[in-house]
């Protein structure tokens, strides 16, 4: 059940109506939002509701622990439940990539073996809540969040179904004691909310998926049939696909969390507009990046230990942020790719200090061309697929995929970035004092508007798949 569908309407305009007849009733409305959640995630499949019950009771059930045991003394708990959060994942995520790993180094060294590949289906989500989960245990070990008052609230914090398929990753800290109290709707939350769900509609609807259809899709598929003027399009063209498709899941499950009465924190900030990398993982995924720095590169070590350790942790963070996308190699690569040009940056801050090496603007060129760069790895299926479109960069011939109308949009996915920042917060607040009647009719115009725009279908949330 996709967000810009007419079933997902109809299944929210439901939830929306139940949970605000049980505003007062703070305890039975989280329980039908737990219910609700569910049966949202069973429409993927619902053998693997289990499998969200299953982690949220281990989660609870080791914070529940590790509060009983303060101090010290949990770090082993702790651990215990890390692991057994990681070994979820890596069995339904990576366990085919790593059984096909094996069987091919131990067929070069001669020790042929059938090893056991199961056919493993890999549940929509689950490295983000599994990724909660963690966040989790180690917020209440280092006592940044006390543990949770039920059950239902670790069930709801790991299942709420707005964030559940493709995040934002929302802390425990931030969603936790919103769920203790009762939920309040105010006119500037709803109005918020509204605006976001119409702009990430039309951000996936009609950019996002007219781009892939029409453009990174066909050209992807085989770069040898193409020349460099549509290669260097579709490079381009994902580049504004993903921020588009991943933005708009962000905004519409930010907007549907506050008509229901809670907060999300923002997960994009205009990241082309990054005159570094560093600077572009603090835009971009904002809470996957913050995740990455504060249960990885400082549990390694962070910057404490001098330049070198810095850079090392800094590369490895972001390898191991390129596996969670995926278990391929080309996600390896991308994540190192991203890790090294880091290294590079912190050596060169090191050597010139606080100089500023290049202007502003060459900055956000050469970022935004190194990141397009790293889209191609994560894009292609392979690095023989990955070769193929740098190798077409040097062939000349006609645009032939490349129209008018994809040039307009991947001009103006990117014009997005030169937005006043918080664009649609600052509308919502205009809005708000604006009478129901006049504001229901516009929302209702965009929607009509955007329904008219898009193209026929929907395609999966690219961030589903991880």
């Amino acid at each position: 059940m996709l967000f810009p569908t007419l079933a997902f309407g109809v299944f929210f305009l439901f939830v929306y109506f139940i949970a605000w007849s049980l505003d007062r009733e703070n305890g039975r409305r989280k329980v039908f939002l737990l219910l609700a959640s569910w049966f949202f995630y069973a429409q993927w499949d619902w053998r693997f509701v289990g499998l969200l019950i299953l982690s949220a009771v281990l989660n609870w059930g080791v914070a529940a622990l590790i509060a009983g045991r303060p101090g010290r003394k949990n770090g082993w708990l702790v651990g215990l439940g890390v692991a057994a959060n990681l070994l979820i994942l890596g069995f339904f995520k990576y366990y085919g990539f790593f059984v096909e790993q094996a069987g091919e180094l131990l067929a070069r060294f001669g020790w042929e073996r059938d090893l056991p590949l199961l056919q493993v289906i890999l549940p929509v989500g689950i490295s983000f809540f599994t990724f909660q989960g963690i966040s989790y245990l180690v917020d209440v070990h280092r006592g940044k969040t006390p543990p949770a008052k039920s059950l239902t609230d670790v069930m709801l914090l790991m299942s709420f179904f707005p964030h559940l398929v493709a995040g934002p990753i929302v802390r425990a800290s931030d969603l936790l004691p919103q769920f203790e109290r009762t939920p309040r709707l105010t006119r500037v939350m709803a109005t918020h909310g509204l605006l976001l769900i119409v702009w990430g509609l039309f951000k996936k609807t009609v950019i996002a998926s007219e781009l892939s259809v029409n453009l990174v899709d066909p050209v992807f598929f085989d770069p040898t049939a193409h020349s460099a003027f549509d290669i260097a399009a579709a490079v381009y063209g994902y580049a504004v696909q993903i921020y588009c498709d991943f933005s708009a899941y962000s905004d519409m499950a930010i907007g549907l969390a506050a008509l229901l009465g809670y907060s999300f924190p923002r997960n994009f900030d205009q990241p082309y507009r990054a005159s570094s990398m560093q600077q572009f993982w603090r835009r971009w995924h904002i809470s996957l990046s913050s995740w990455l720095r504060d249960y990885l590169y400082v549990p390694l070590g962070g910057g404490r230990k001098g330049l070198f350790a810095s850079c090392l942790n800094v590369f490895i963070t972001m390898v191991l942020g390129g596996l969670w996308h995926g278990a391929a190699w080309t996600f390896l690569a991308w994540g190192a790719l991203h890790g090294g040009v880091q290294v590079i940056e912190r050596l060169g801050r090191a050597a010139f200090g606080d100089r500023r090496v290049l202007p502003t603007v060459v900055g956000v060129l050469v970022t935004f061309h190194i990141v397009c760069l790293g889209w191609i790895l994560f894009r292609a299926e392979s690095f023989g697929l990955a070769l193929q479109m740098l190798e077409g960069l040097g062939r000349i011939g006609p645009a032939e995929v490349l129209t008018p109308l994809l040039l307009t949009l991947i001009v103006g996915g990117l014009a997005m970035h030169w937005l006043p920042p918080r664009a649609v917060e600052g509308m919502a607040e205009r809005l708000q004092a604006a009478p129901s009647l006049s504001l229901g009719l516009l929302i209702g115009a965009a929607i009509l508007l955007v329904e008219g725009l898009r193209p026929e279908g929907v395609a999966p949330f690219i961030y589903f798949q991880f």
